[in-house]
């Protein structure tokens, strides 16, 4: 199924992104955390590619998984540090493995490293364009712009050339103030963007996120969650229910203003899945129900 008819059939589409091993050794736990997945009824489940630049050779392993377990897969590429025979052999790996959908990103640049083909995620739309393959893809965007954007207008007016590609829709990345991405939202309908546009939120459960992750997107952190890690972050369980309700809390206030859907960043945590998948189910099943009358 191609992503983009799930927005013709939904008022929210609810989806999980997950990550490759680096090992082979770790496929059978990843295999059982998709397993779990699968009992949650997603409507689609993304595959990354790669992290901090480096290649990963099991997103099409992984996304074939996906699928035999019943579910959509959508799969990363990315092409910032990678040659047009690396993505095509990429591309044609995840054509092979029965994917019918893509996120094209640029991917971290990787300090030092020689140039390459690609240079933004608009070149990789294009080349999967005029390679032919038949992937409905999909592309990224910033509630908060991208962090090496020269300002918000200029980060709209470049998604707006993604979409005009060809990108059937948007997923964010991570943010936890809703007003950010409300806004965002209004500039982006303003530039003639009409594709659907998936909120990313990322459920805070650990200490370790706040340093990393978080660090890492230039996400800003607004002090109701500054509070939250200051009084948990010693109590890892306290941190992780806390971290579970305000996802929960932030999603509802995005389904209630009529956002296209949500993506939820798991981390492989497939407990966090559960637990706010049932938190905000009811919710999802009273929109989408309404979407049939």
């Amino acid at each position: 199924m191609r992503i983009a008819d799930l927005f013709s059939s939904k008022n929210a589409v609810w989806s999980f992104e997950v990550f490759p091993p680096k090992q082979q050794s770790g496929m059978e736990s990843i295999s059982s955390t998709l397993a779990r997945l699968a009992d949650l009824s997603p409507d689609y489940v993304s595959v990354t590619y790669s992290a901090g630049g480096s290649r990963n050779a099991h997103t099409a392993e992984v996304a074939g998984k996906v699928r035999a377990l019943g579910m959509e897969p959508l799969a990363h590429i990315t092409c910032v540090n990678s040659t047009r025979a690396e993505v095509l052999s990429a591309l044609n790996e995840l054509s092979d493995a029965g994917v019918e959908n893509v996120l094209a990103l640029r991917g971290d640049r990787v300090e030092g490293a020689s140039s390459t083909d690609f240079g933004y995620a608009s070149d990789l739309i294009s080349f999967i364009k005029s390679e032919g393959f038949d992937f409905d893809v999909s592309a990224a965007c910033y509630p908060e712009g991208h962090p090496e954007s020269e300002n918000m207008l200029a980060d709209v007016r470049h998604l707006k050339e993604k979409v005009d590609l060809g990108v059937t829709h948007l997923n964010s990345q991570l943010f936890f103030d809703n007003d950010d991405f409300f806004r965002f939202m209004d500039m982006v309908r303003l530039a003639g963007i009409d594709v659907p546009v998936q909120a990313g939120i990322m459920p805070l459960v650990k200490a370790s996120q706040f340093g990393g992750i978080v660090k890492m997107t230039a996400a800003k952190i607004p002090s109701k969650i500054s509070r939250m890690y200051a009084r948990f972050a010693d109590d890892p369980e306290s941190l992780c229910e806390a971290g579970i309700a305000y996802a929960t809390d932030q999603i509802i206030d995005l389904l209630s203003g009529g956002v296209d859907g949500v993506h939820l960043y798991i981390m492989n945590n497939d407990y966090v899945a559960r637990r706010i998948t049932e938190n905000v189910r009811p919710f999802l099943d009273k929109l989408n129900s309404e979407k049939k009358k």
